[in-house]
């Protein structure tokens, strides 16, 4: 079981949410956090929630520079754990160009971008622990959804193609895929979202699977049974059901 005690996590998209809770568990078991996004001020007022050491750093994943420049300034750490992402709920019948790129700019490419000025030292000193949050949704297309579903896909398969490379070194990749989480950008929707669960839920159910040595873990359970078994479908079958 992997212990957080005395190390440093980097978490990238938390200053509220998801990211957040998550900061505060780790937190609480041991790790220095440091808490980035985009907004100063509540970056700041997320740090002193945190039961631990804890310090945060600007970041604008969509910006090369500002990644190039946040990284430097958080120096040396032992984990990177990315929750960044953006939401809009729209399909292709009623696009979006503006936020279809942000989307794919931000929940994908953002990654990659962070990734590009971690994962090099790690690799260099064989050592170091990658969690990258992808979502159920990136398991196969599904209506109204143009960007994210699609940016999810990707983060899936980043983490895949990463987990590859990388599962005989030092460097621990995982990956994260949960369900409908209680957040602003959930509110967006206007549809029912079964298992809906809370921050400081889905914060639990990551910082287990942090602690083991497992690659993906895809939750709630049962919710993600759906997701999973769909990938079996034939065409017909899927988007007679999933489809508009």
């Amino acid at each position: 079981m992997r212990d957080f005690s005395g190390k440093t996590y980097w978490l990238v998209g938390a200053s509220e949410g998801l990211g957040k809770a998550l900061a505060a568990k780790l937190s609480a078991a041991g790790a220095e956090v440091i808490l980035s996004a985009r907004s100063e001020d509540t970056l700041a007022e997320a740090v002193k929630d945190m039961p631990g050491k804890a310090r945060y750093q600007t970041i604008d994943i969509s910006d090369d520079d500002s990644v190039k420049d946040a990284a430097t300034a958080v120096g040396k750490i032992d984990g990177l754990v990315l929750l960044a992402g953006v939401y809009w709920p729209f399909g292709a019948d009623e696009w979006d160009a503006d936020k279809a790129t942000a989307m794919v700019d931000i929940n994908f490419t953002g990654f990659v971008r962070v990734l590009g000025q971690v994962v090099p030292a790690m690799v260099d000193r064989d050592d170091g622990h990658i969690v990258i949050t992808s979502s159920l949704t990136g398991f196969r297309g599904l209506p109204g959804s143009i960007g994210y579903t699609a940016s999810k896909a990707g983060t899936m398969s980043l983490a895949e193609c990463m987990h590859a490379d990388l599962r005989k070194t030092g460097v621990d990749v995982q990956v994260a895929n949960p369900g409908f989480i209680k957040t602003r950008l959930t509110d967006k929707n206007d549809f029912n979202m079964p298992f809906l669960m809370q921050p400081e839920e889905a914060a639990q159910e990551m910082l287990e699977h942090m602690r083991t040595d497992h690659f993906k873990k895809s939750f709630p359970m049962v919710f993600s049974w759906v997701f999973r078994l769909s990938q079996f479908l034939p065409d017909w079958a899927y988007y007679r059901i999933f489809g508009k």
